[in-house]
């Protein structure tokens, strides 16, 4: 019997709590793949730890980085920033034998069908805008006076691009070229921290958040790359919607002062291929 493709995302185990949660993932069977959709954590030996525990457990384990794994906080001894510090964590996941972005998509074989399964790298642009906001520096202005601003503004550094919407640019280009260059028989799972389309946005509790969530030029690569899912995280708001007939999994743990208010046990993995029923 083969086994599922399950995902989760925003591990943020930093928090002990959270740790724990990391302590007790367990896969179903020993032939489940784990999808991480990013925010394993801030530090680089953070990251390693949980992504070392999760590769010994899992068959596979894919990982797409989060906006924390990007930051470069003052006690991290890895002080690397922007595109450098991203390819460290590169190297770090494929001496742990996950993949990333940068490896060749691998492919899941279920018992009826098989899937490309693609980590993306692609930030976002700004391109979200508040209501009533038309260009960025419009939706920054608004942010900061509602006194809602992303950490990555302090945090997330872009390096060698001059802006993170620069460095986003980059990243779609490359990233469209590697999907237009898989086996075009097969469909995807497209994986991403940030969600792929504005929607899942609209529930934010501040809409003016929604700018650091995503790009509009995404906004139709599960039909183009033809998915048969997409998984994201990033809002901690864990839920299944759908998209022209594609079912978007965000699949956050999320921080502890959140998932302690849900009535659903905190880690729970969701199940992403074969399709759960229902």
């Amino acid at each position: 019997m083969s086994g599922a493709l399950l995902a989760i995302s925003d591990l943020h185990v930093a928090h002990q709590e959270n740790r724990d949660i990391v302590e007790r993932l367990r896969p179903h069977s020993a032939d489940d793949w784990l999808l991480v959709a990013g925010d394993v954590g801030e530090l680089v030996a953070d990251i390693e730890w949980a992504l070392r525990l999760l590769s010994q457990r899992f068959a596979k384990v894919v990982w797409a980085p989060g906006n924390h794994e990007l930051w470069t906080p003052s006690k991290d001894p890895v002080q690397l920033r922007g595109e450098q510090r991203y390819r460290h964590l590169v190297e770090l996941c494929r001496q742990l034998g996950v993949s990333t972005p940068e490896d060749p998509y691998p492919v899941w074989q279920g018992e009826t069908t098989a899937v490309t399964v693609a980590p993306l790298f692609v930030l976002y642009d700004y391109s979200f805008l508040p209501s009533g906001a038309t260009t960025k520096e419009q939706a920054l202005a608004q942010a900061y006076s509602e006194g809602i601003v992303c950490a990555d503004e302090f945090l997330l550094h872009p390096d060698p691009y001059p802006t993170r919407d620069e460095w986003c640019r980059h990243r779609l280009a490359v990233t469209e070229q590697r999907l237009a260059e898989r086996d075009p028989t097969l469909p995807t799972v497209l994986v991403n921290h940030f969600p792929l389309v504005r929607h899942p946005t609209e529930v934010l509790r501040y809409p003016v958040f929604a700018q650091w969530c995503g790009t509009e030029h995404t906004a139709d690569w599960h039909l183009r790359f033809d998915a048969a899912a997409v998984v994201y995280g990033h809002l901690h708001i864990p839920r299944t919607t759908w998209q022209d007939g594609v079912r978007f999994e965000e699949v956050s743990v999320g921080y502890p002062r959140e998932w302690r208010r849900r009535a659903t046990r905190p880690g729970q993995l969701r199940q992403i291929l074969p399709a759960p029923r229902g």
